[in-house]
């Protein structure tokens, strides 16, 4: 049942409430699997198989959702009694003493969690490369990264282990996976899914999202998660029903390099194609520069480096020569600045929100490409992956999805929109952003199914 191309969700469900499989089925043959793809992968870090199964004994699928489907979580999110590692030596043996919100909600909706999937070390990269568990590799091509901070569980989904998995995003780490390994990725608006899992809950960058073979899959996973809840003070929303507005009247938005990123021409091409595309379904597509510049993204890595350092500092005091040299070198890029420095971040970071959010002023939605290039290389050894500004003045950096986490309430999906079609990247997924309104995850899905049906991997 499950393989390279597994049954959605609804899929799953159709079945469990005919009586053609039972939940024990499912799980069994998402086990089958993790266990031919885990060797190559690495994906997962940890397999509860026994206590799965006894779980989907116990499920009443009758109650429909999300009930008897089998999922994953991130290691960086909680299960109380269950080892929760980061991907960090200084945690490998550390087991939760509570669930944060975002997996109690999948165990309340009567998902069976399966396993937790592998991340960078405190989840600090766009490679999944950790000291503690090793290199998490790509289902289309396994010398290649799947990419990151949700590295492992973009390669589970994409492998066909699980149709859902948990993710975060504090700088594109659910959609930073999902686009190079050609599935859905959704980093909803700030608070639409409550946030647990940091050790404050005042952070303006972090969300729980889904990581998804498709459209559907990712609202399965919004509708069982979402808010409102008081564990987290900015999951305020009112609940989103699964009613999609119609495309037609929608106006869009469309920058391929946003001002600033130097995009593979291919890639360019491809999204350019996706996005017109809209146009049969009655979407109206207008060409805009948002104006974002390189010191934008060297703002949000300023912010994420201060971010480090306020969570984990405390255990690079004491740990630093078991960490990732990297998670060391952000912890000290963030102890370098002031409160003062911090304040005027803000002020740069109000900038880039007016700039961020003109068009949408007057249009539903914002389109770019997800990535500007190919992943690279699976382990850090090989893949450097660092901010480099060329003497043209261009971002040369492959990631054009952290940047928008400085405007945090703005829902964005990536959704693959075709394949590279020649050279050494050839056959490898390539995916765009659906960038949204605060609160109208409806509107970006709704558009991201457009794309999803008119360019099918």
């Amino acid at each position: 049942m499950f393989g390279p191309n597994p049954p959605t969700v609804a899929r799953q469900r159709d079945l469990l409430l005919g009586g053609e499989a039972c939940a024990v089925d499912l799980v069994e043959s998402c086990l089958r699997r993790i266990d031919e793809v885990q060797p190559e992968l690495n994906c997962f870090v940890t397999v509860w198989a026994d206590e799965a199964l006894e779980r989907a004994r116990k499920i009443d699928v009758s109650r429909g959702g999300l009930a008897g489907i089998p999922v994953a979580i991130k290691d960086t999110s909680s299960w109380k009694g269950h080892l929760s590692t980061s991907g960090s030596v200084t945690m490998h043996d550390n087991v939760a003493r509570h669930s944060d919100a975002v997996v109690q909600s999948l165990l309340d909706a009567g998902a069976i969690i399966v396993g937790s999937t592998n991340t960078p070390e405190f989840a600090h990269a766009g490679i999944t490369d950790n000291p503690l568990w090793g290199v998490t590799r790509n289902p289309w091509d396994t010398s290649r990264t799947p990419g990151g901070s949700s590295g492992g569980s973009a390669a589970a989904v994409a492998s066909g282990c699980v149709a859902i998995a948990e993710g975060s995003d504090m700088g594109g780490s659910v959609r930073i996976p999902a686009a190079w390994c050609g599935i859905v990725g959704l980093k909803p608006s700030l608070g639409r899914i409550p946030m647990t899992a940091l050790p404050g809950l005042f952070d303006l960058l972090s969300h729980h999202g889904p990581l998804a073979r498709t459209v559907d899959d990712a609202w399965e996973f919004l509708l069982a998660t979402q808010g409102p809840s008081l564990a987290d003070p900015f999951a305020v929303h009112s609940p989103l029903y699964r009613v999609e507005p119609p495309l037609t009247g929608l106006s869009a938005t469309l920058s391929i390099d946003l001002g600033c990123w130097a995009v593979d021409p291919f890639i360019a091409a491809v999204v350019e194609g996706a996005a017109d595309s809209l146009r049969d379904w009655g979407v109206s597509i207008q060409r805009v520069d948002p104006g974002f510049t390189a010191r934008d993204n060297a703002l949000w890595l300023e912010y994420w480096g201060i971010f480090m350092a306020g969570f984990y500092g405390n255990i690079a005091d004491e740990r630093a020569e078991v960490m990732d040299p990297d998670v060391l070198w952000l912890i000290e890029l963030g102890r370098s600045f002031t409160a003062v420095d911090v304040k005027r971040m803000d002020v740069e970071r109000t900038s880039f929100w007016n700039r961020a959010t003109a068009t949408l002023r007057e249009h539903d939605v914002i389109l770019c490409p997800t990535m500007s290039r190919a992943p690279g290389p699976a382990d850090k050894a090989n893949n450097r992956i660092r901010q480099v500004i060329h003497d043209d003045g261009l971002v040369h950096n492959e990631d054009m999805t952290s940047v928008w986490n400085l405007a945090s309430p703005l829902p964005i999906a990536t959704v693959p929109c075709g394949r590279f079609a020649s050279g050494p990247d050839a056959g490898l997924p390539i995916g765009m952003q659906v960038v949204g309104r605060p609160g109208r995850e409806d509107v970006v899905l709704a558009v991201a199914r457009a794309i999803e049906a008119t360019h099918p991997l």
